[in-house]
């Protein structure tokens, strides 16, 4: 009997303190001190500590052994304790997409912000969107006054254009303190009038190559920033053009993601290598967003994603559904022929990201998601698990996932790593994730490993203020019910 009472009143306590712990969630607090933290430091370094965190007017104050008498601990009211937990510097969304409807259902905010802030995404490069809203969140955000990660804008130029337009495009752009460019889908003439243009404006450009007269070579010549997806890098190594049918139509989403599968294998090797290296030698970093063709390579997998439950948009489902004029739903003949290429592509893809790596390049991780069944936030943790499938040592992904990025985004001095003097965005989650990267996903819809009391983000901290990862994904979870019950769609995602 006695020790029933005991467990009663241990299990009181455990609830009571878990009641507490939320307290915290975005609470103004100059002071915050993280206790017993083991800490990946974000520069391919293995963990540390335990260690006490000091954080302070936003930044990183201190980092103090935990097993030492630390003066700090008795006078910092605001306190985490992270025992049991791995401690990693915020991640870095590189191909981020800020939207506020899709298929004509309005998809307000924050449920975008809610769902990066709870999968640890504590900055998002905005390579497209309404310009003037992301303005303003940018501002709003950076004044901690609403709830949302670091955003960065890089507008979208697309398609070929009159010099005199881009000229007067990119020079308004500049006006509005945007922070970079994002050209996509131009012909060889509009990217070097765009990208010199660019250099003269002193504005990165982040560069999507469609299939037009231009490749990586013309990445390497205009000093590109990065690279995003792949397209462009195999192009540049084949022999000629690739071999497309007869009725080929690249207007024809279908036929533009099929034969896209087909195309790192007509790749040269030899070429490729001198292309990989060319990059490299220019400075040309790599956004490869894996994760945003995962469906092409397993469209069971992505139709029926865990997370789609409670948290998928009515909005997004209904912009899933194959269709001819929504971008990324083209499944409407897909076969197991395709999906057998682009898992041939994925092995080709990832052996070339190896090599690049190898030789010097800078690889980064960004989702898309919006697209083609991936979701926001989720689609981020997804794709650090295929960097590791890549063949990177989750101490490597880690790197790619803050670091670089934030060296990408010239910002390496101040974010992306855990250090002295840089901003406090760090990810608080329960468990190891250098042992398992699954351990990021929530607890409720990560694989059964063995271990109930690990996974899942408990915090995600954003110059210096705390956001509790479950509550806010409650919230999420209230947004997504209330738009399917006000728009009559029911959850029900098929391809």
């Amino acid at each position: 009997m006695k020790s029933i009472s005991l467990s009663i009143i241990s299990l009181v306590l455990c609830q009571l303190c878990i009641a507490q712990t939320p307290d915290l969630h975005n609470q103004k607090n100059d002071e915050l001190l993280i206790k017993n933290a083991i800490i990946v430091v974000g520069v391919g370094t293995p963990a540390e500590g335990p260690y006490d965190i000091h954080i302070k007017n936003g930044k990183i104050e201190s980092l103090s052994s935990s097993s030492t008498e630390n003066k700090v601990r008795n006078t910092v009211i605001h306190q985490i304790d992270a025992n049991g937990h791995y401690v990693l510097p915020g991640f870095i969304n590189m191909h981020a997409h800020i939207m506020h409807e899709r298929a004509g259902i309005p998809m307000q905010q924050p449920y975008q912000y809610y769902l990066w802030l709870a999968s640890g995404i504590t900055t998002v490069r905005d390579v497209g969107s309404d310009l003037e809203k992301t303005l303003q969140a940018r501002e709003k955000s950076n004044k901690l006054e609403i709830i949302a990660p670091r955003i960065l804008a890089y507008p979208g130029t697309w398609g070929p254009s009159k010099k005199t337009d881009l000229k007067k495009r990119i020079k308004k752009f500049k006006s509005q303190k945007v922070d970079g460019l994002k050209f996509g889908m131009m012909d060889r003439e509009t990217f070097v009038a765009a990208s010199e243009l660019a250099q003269q404006y002193n504005l990165p450009v982040a560069n999507h190559v469609g299939v037009e007269d231009m490749t990586a070579m013309d990445n390497m010549a205009m000093q590109t920033t990065t690279i995003e997806h792949w397209y462009g890098v195999p192009d540049a190594a084949l022999t000629g053009v690739q071999q497309f049918p007869a009725d080929m139509n690249y207007n024809n989403e279908l036929h533009r993601f099929r034969y896209a599968g087909r195309l790192w294998r007509e790749a040269d090797p030899k070429k490729l290598d001198t292309v990989l290296q060319g990059l490299v030698d220019a400075g040309v970093a790599w956004d490869p967003t894996l994760v945003i063709y995962e469906a092409s390579r397993d469209l069971q997998r992505a139709v029926t994603s865990p997370w789609f439950k409670d948290y998928l948009h009515p909005g997004l489902e209904k912009f899933f559904q194959p269709a001819a004029d929504s971008h990324g739903s083209f499944f409407w003949g897909w076969t197991s022929t395709d999906e057998a290429y682009w898992r041939e592509n994925y092995q080709i893809w990832f052996a070339a990201l190896r090599d690049f790596a190898k030789k010097g390049g800078v690889i980064t991780t960004g989702e898309d998601g919006g697209y083609i069944y991936q979701l926001f936030g989720f689609g981020y943790l997804r794709e650090l698990q295929l960097h590791q499938e890549a063949g990177f040592h989750p101490l490597e992904v880690i790197q790619h996932a803050t670091h670089n990025g934030a060296k990408i985004l010239g910002l390496e001095n101040t974010l992306g790593q855990i250090k002295s003097g840089y901003a406090a965005d760090l990810v608080i989650v329960k468990g190891n994730p250098l042992a398992d990267l699954q351990v990021l996903l929530p607890r409720n819809i990560q694989p059964i490993t063995g271990d109930e009391n690990s996974g899942g983000i408990a915090w995600t901290i954003k110059a210096g203020r705390a956001y509790h990862a479950p509550t806010l994904l409650q919230e999420v979870r209230r947004i997504v019910s209330e738009s399917r019950k006000s728009h009559q769609i029911n959850y029900l995602v098929q391809p």
